[in-house]
């Protein structure tokens, strides 16, 4: 075919086309375009669901949680023991950095568990969403961090909260821990019959919850609730775990809708430990990019440079969200300390204070972060709600500025950091709110710092009450518009402006 002739052919072609969509209804219509395939559905492992039964009645629930009445604010707290037979998990694949693992089920032992559900005490105010606790045990026992700074939201949109001991420590305890509240320490006669066979179990232990919190019938964990979203939640070193879940377990048994993942540091769990083989993360992880479930992985200041994970940045995705919050810690004054007796409507609690000691048992060297941690907790929680229910996307934050070697950040004239995802603590400041590492006992080191400016540079900044009142409004308006801060509480943070320059001008 010489040169000229696939032209022609083209040529040709058009003029045909043209000729036959002009013509009489007797010329045949040329065939539709195929169209495109769905992707097929995920196929999943079944879950077991496991036996529920009523602890003995012998003392009080163990679980260092908020210290106000359930019963006040319309809710009601519930545990139970969950049991069964669980499976360790063992690879397939090279676990590589990018978090594509594939994995399959390996060995089988019992176990028994316990869960605390908080949920409302009307079936007519329940949403239908279910925050799944992957409770933390740094400290040697079982802490609800999430249910710390996010219980406020749980409670005016009728949330239920349900929080798992996946781990052996939170059960049996450690050596030497800052308070006896392991739950064989703190009750042994309640907890005596409780059985965990290891953290290599703990991730299959989680995926049975799933299915307790599913499950309809009137003697379930949710007694005859339905459930319709479930977001699964941990912080720090269940936030690690969560990491390893997301990449090796998920994608087996899709048990959760979505993801709330806070305060990861670098890399991830072992998928299984000794006793058992061990089978170790990359000394670098990230979140799969293949995921088909929303996730948001919040990271604070100490998260990102002194816990390491700036090494583990990675973009946005369509179902992957990455905040780094300006100006908060890994814990703060709000979930160690004060909002524990936060019921959602003194504006108090979202005043920034400085402030050294944890509950009386630990004193810091310098006052604890008191910055946005809550807030920006709870809108994360409300978009993922929003995500899943209708498919909207959470918004998009900018990355926390930092050197070009990222040794350090970058800074404003204040000493805040520049960059991340912002909120009035930091555009209408009233203190230097750092992430940076503090000391003194414990919870105190990745707890940040705060100091608080005083009168005459409130008054260089803001002239005077209502030019600082107006400069907070205008940042907490457009952190709502952002989709970073939720309208009740951005209310709390203006109305807790006139607190904050009082506070400051006495």
């Amino acid at each position: 075919m010489s040169s000229k002739q696939p032209l022609l052919f083209l040529v040709a072609f058009t003029t045909a086309f043209l000729v036959a969509c002009s013509s009489s209804n007797d010329t045949p219509a040329l065939p539709a375009p195929p169209v495109a395939e769905p992707p097929p559905e995920p196929t999943y492992l079944d879950i077991a669901l496991p036996t529920v039964e009523l602890p003995p009645d012998e003392g009080d629930i163990a679980l260092l949680s908020t210290f106000f009445s359930l019963e006040d604010v319309g809710f009601v707290q519930e545990e139970f023991f969950l049991s069964g037979t669980a499976i360790s998990f063992t690879n397939l694949n090279e676990l590589g950095t990018d978090g594509r693992w594939e994995a399959e089920p390996a060995e089988e032992a019992d176990y028994k568990t316990r869960v605390v559900v908080y949920r409302p005490a009307s079936a007519e105010d329940f949403s239908g969403t279910v925050l799944v606790e992957w409770l933390n045990v740094t400290q040697g026992f079982d802490v609800p961090v999430g249910w710390g700074v996010g219980h406020v939201e749980a409670l005016r949109g009728g949330h239920a909260w349900v929080n798992v001991s996946a781990q052996l420590i939170g059960i049996e305890g450690v050596e030497n821990p800052p308070l006896p509240l392991a739950l064989k320490d703190a009750n042994p006669v309640r907890y005596e019959s409780l059985v965990h066979p290891g953290d290599s179990f703990s991730y299959d232990i989680f995926t049975q919850v799933s299915a307790a919190v599913r499950d309809t019938s009137p003697e379930g964990i949710m007694g005859g609730l339905e459930a319709n979203i479930l977001i699964a939640g941990g912080e720090s070193q269940s936030a690690s775990r969560l990491l390893t879940y997301i990449n090796a377990v998920q994608p087996l048994y899709g048990g959760y809708d979505a993801f709330l993942v806070d305060s990861r540091y670098d890399s991830s769990q072992p998928l299984s430990q000794e006793p058992l083989a061990e089978i170790r993360a990359p000394e670098s992880v990230t979140f799969r990019d293949d995921i088909p479930f929303p996730v948001i992985n919040l990271q604070a200041e100490t998260d990102v440079i002194p816990l390491g994970a700036v090494d583990e940045r990675q973009p946005d995705s369509e179902y992957f969200r990455l905040w780094e919050v300006t100006g908060i810690a890994h814990n703060d004054n709000y979930q160690l300390v004060t909002g524990r007796n936060d019921t959602g409507s003194d504006p108090s609690y979202a005043v920034v204070v400085e402030n050294n000691s944890i509950l009386g048992f630990s004193s810091c060297d310098k006052p604890l972060n008191s910055g946005a941690y809550p807030w920006v907790y709870m809108a994360a929680l409300k978009a993922l709600e929003i995500w899943v229910r209708d498919g909207t996307p959470a918004s998009e934050a900018d990355r926390l500025a930092t050197l070009d070697d990222d040794s350090d950040y970058q800074y404003d004239d204040h000493g805040n950091v520049l960059g991340g995802l912002r909120t009035p603590y930091v555009d209408a400041p009233a203190a230097r709110l750092s992430g940076e590492l503090n000391d003194g006992g414990a919870g105190c080191r990745l707890s940040g710092t705060t100091t608080l400016f005083d009168a005459a540079k409130m008054a260089s900044l803001y002239v005077d009450k209502a030019g600082y009142v107006s400069a907070v409004t205008e940042a907490s308006d457009q952190t709502v518009e952002r989709g970073f801060l939720l309208l009740p509480d951005a209310e709390r943070i203006k109305a807790a402006a006139e607190l904050q320059w009082d506070a400051l001008n006495l």
